[in-house]
């Protein structure tokens, strides 16, 4: 049986590799809508992407750190804690981003949207011991656009 840890990332590689190939066209939702993360690797430095579903809020995106309901959070939540400076790629459009934590009652308003989106978020936090933390990505003051991209998945 392989690695689930290795299948994960490399489902999460190709999707990426996709996504970025056809500008969001295929990737680009799955049922729900997704975005490309790319974060700095607190242990590497280097751009580390991963595609995620995003729930709108206002000027905000949200997201949630599932790590499909292990205890463990996911890689890119942990780089965003070391540095919540970030890029999101929706479609062909990239933005800056700072990442936050979300508050309880954010996550009150906006868990109900993705439970509804992917019913699967009930499950991962039943399965986990730990509180999957909503996280609040705001865009950078002055719009700035960024072209850069990495084809490494998050870690």
């Amino acid at each position: 049986m392989p690695n689930i840890r290795f299948l994960i990332w490399s489902v999460s590689l190709i999707h990426m590799l996709v996504y970025r190939a056809t500008g969001g066209l295929i990737g680009g939702s799955v049922g729900a809508p997704v975005l490309l993360l790319t974060t700095v690797g607190r242990k590497s430095g280097k751009a580390r992407t991963v595609p995620l579903l995003y729930v709108r809020e206002g000027a905000h995106w949200a997201l949630v750190a599932s790590n499909g309901g292990d205890d463990r959070h996911p890689s890119w939540w942990l780089n965003l804690r070391a540095s919540p400076a970030a890029t999101i790629q929706i479609r062909r459009s990239r933005e800056r981003v700072t990442a936050r934590q979300g508050s309880q009652d954010e996550k009150k308003l906006l868990w109900p949207r993705f439970v509804k989106m992917h019913a699967g978020y009930t499950a991962y936090q039943r399965r986990t011991r730990r509180e999957i933390p909503l996280v609040i990505l705001a865009p950078e003051t002055g719009g700035e656009r960024d072209e850069k991209a990495s084809d490494q998945p998050s870690s």
